[in-house]
């Protein structure tokens, strides 16, 4: 068989495939209109054309066995891998070469060939099918051209400011860099400034404190003194009174009529008990019952107050817990509020009830009262004072500066980072740094903080849901900067925490384009920028080993 018997197609010269490299496309389309016609089976795509040679016997592309080359395209299938029929239906497993010339090329199943529907926009499949098809490839060509022009010219502008954001991004570095510098020989002469000024408040400390000590030692000594007194006045009050008939003596038997005095609380006060209370005598004068005071001023209970009816105690049941600190926690707001009427009827009772209960004062309580008769320590004196106001001087000081001291650790600290930062291979990315870019949809307010969160807000009121924090670069290896990961964000409900993949593209300006939920708690967010656009490819640079339209 003639190559003129077999149904052959023009081609195309080769051209680069690659898709991110947007001039060859656009090269590719423009050349289809004058291309080289190349002689071959129909269905054939020109890198095949060496094992399709007129004359000689034609091995199947698998290897398995040989037939003789008008076996080609009859219409019956010799191969298992259908390599014999690229032009025909014949071979299930068959696949068929769009030649598309002005368009770009493709496969279609076998299966397809001759069916009535025109697959190819080149109409080359439906060649003995009879379907009035037509011949769109030049459209088609022409329209993905203008959007391969499109997407050029974007690509183009993109890497021209790219290039802009490189060179301010070198001079930002520099910058900090040269800050950086400038804020540890700040840091060292603070560090400088702060120990120094540890020393003054130190030193300034000292004599306050002895000051302040001196002025409490006097105070704590008047208000023995007016203890002392106190405690005077109030012995010779019970001294009156524990002396019935007058007679300028307390005896036993005057003791026994007041039973609180007794040491052993049984309710059994005997004279021998008594008189062991006035130091073993029957009676004893005023000057003696000085000396005897302190067994009886515990107990006794002034005639003053004994006829106040006698402390009852409190049914376990009428026990009022205190509040706790955290009972707004513990119970609802509203459950409190629709109880606070009886709340407040039960507080009622409990006053009266307290009223009720009331107990007279015991000795420790009047010693209480006692203490807060003595004043209030007076102010100091001036000398006194001058040191406190050269301490809290010193103190002040010295905070101050150990506080500046912390504000240039933190800035120390963020320009290391920043500076470390991976920002990309010429530090492309460092606009991001600090800035944040929102998407508003119907629902919700998106939020992209570069290197640092995403979030999302519900438009008309909640509260701001963490999508993710800023976990690493996550593109695959061979352009790891195209997509950034956000991870551990707020948990979904009986689910994962939140995360967020942030998928870069080539554009003229920084902006969140879109974003999804394509798995539950997993979001997708497409952002476009400057800074991932690639170097347009040249013509001249381009090779000529391309792939056929």
């Amino acid at each position: 068989m003639s190559l003129n018997s077999v149904p052959v197609r023009s081609c195309t010269i080769k051209m680069s495939s690659r898709f991110h490299q947007l001039l060859p496309m656009l090269l590719l389309l423009s050349v289809g209109v004058s291309a080289v016609e190349v002689q071959r089976p129909r269905g054939v795509p020109l890198s095949k054309r060496q094992f399709y040679e007129e004359g000689k016997p034609f091995t199947c592309l698998d290897g398995s066995h040989s037939i003789p080359f008008d076996r080609v395209n009859d219409d019956y299938c010799d191969c298992q891998d259908g390599s014999d029929e690229p032009g025909t239906a014949a071979c299930p497993n068959g696949s068929f070469h769009c030649t598309n010339a002005g368009f770009r090329p493709a496969f279609i199943p076998s299966s397809r060939i001759n069916d009535g529907i025109c697959d190819c926009c080149d109409t080359t499949d439906e060649y003995n099918s009879g379907a009035a098809c037509q011949n769109t490839c030049r459209e088609m060509g022409h329209k993905e051209r203008e959007s391969l022009q499109k997407m050029a010219e974007i690509a183009k502008e993109g890497f021209v400011l790219k290039q802009q954001l490189i060179q301010e991004a070198k001079r930002g570095i520099e910058d900090k860099k040269a800050k950086l510098v400038d804020v540890q020989v700040v840091k060292k002469d603070l560090e400088e400034k702060v120990e120094a000024l540890r020393t003054v408040k130190e030193t300034a400390e000292q004599p306050e404190k002895e000051a302040k000590e001196r002025h409490l030692k006097a105070w704590e000594d008047q208000k023995a003194l007016i203890r002392m007194e106190k405690d005077k006045a109030r012995m010779a009050v019970v001294f009156l009174e524990l002396d019935d008939d007058a007679d300028g003596l307390v005896s036993v038997s005057e003791l026994l009529s007041h039973s609180e005095l007794d040491p052993d609380s049984d309710a059994s006060f005997t004279e021998a008990e008594a008189q062991g209370l006035l130091g073993g005598v029957d009676k004893v004068d005023t000057e003696a019952f000085e000396a005897v005071w302190n067994n009886l001023k515990e107990k006794y209970v002034s005639e003053a107050t004994e006829d106040t009816a006698a402390p009852v105690e409190t049914p376990p049941e009428e026990v009022r817990e205190p509040a706790s600190d955290n009972e707004s926690e513990q119970y609802p707001e509203d459950d409190v509020q629709e109880d606070e009427e009886e709340e407040d009827e039960e507080d009622e009772d409990d006053d009266q009830d307290d009223a009720d209960y009331k107990t007279p004062p015991t000795p420790a309580t009047q010693e209480k009262k006692d203490d807060d008769d003595e004043g209030t320590m007076p102010p100091y004196d001036q000398e006194t004072q001058n040191l406190i106001d050269a301490a809290q001087k010193a103190r002040d000081d010295f905070d101050e500066a150990e506080r500046a001291l912390r504000e240039v650790d933190d800035q120390i600290t963020n320009l290391e980072k920043e500076i470390s930062f991976d920002f990309g291979p010429n530090a492309e990315f460092a606009y991001f740094y600090s800035q944040c870019y929102e998407l508003s949809t119907s629902e919700y307010i998106y939020r992209l903080c570069p290197f640092n969160r995403v979030s999302q807000k519900p438009k008309y009121g909640g509260s701001e849901t963490n999508l993710g924090t800023w976990g690493k670069w996550a593109g695959p290896e061979e352009n790891v900067y195209s997509m950034m990961k956000y991870e551990h964000g707020t948990g979904c409900w009986q689910g994962p925490n939140r995360s967020t993949t942030v998928k870069l593209t080539c554009g003229k300006e920084t902006v969140v384009t879109s974003t999804s939920e394509p798995s539950r708690c997993e979001y997708l967010m497409e952002f476009t920028s400057p800074a991932i656009c690639g170097e347009p490819p040249s013509r001249d640079s381009e090779p000529r080993d391309h792939e056929e339209l």
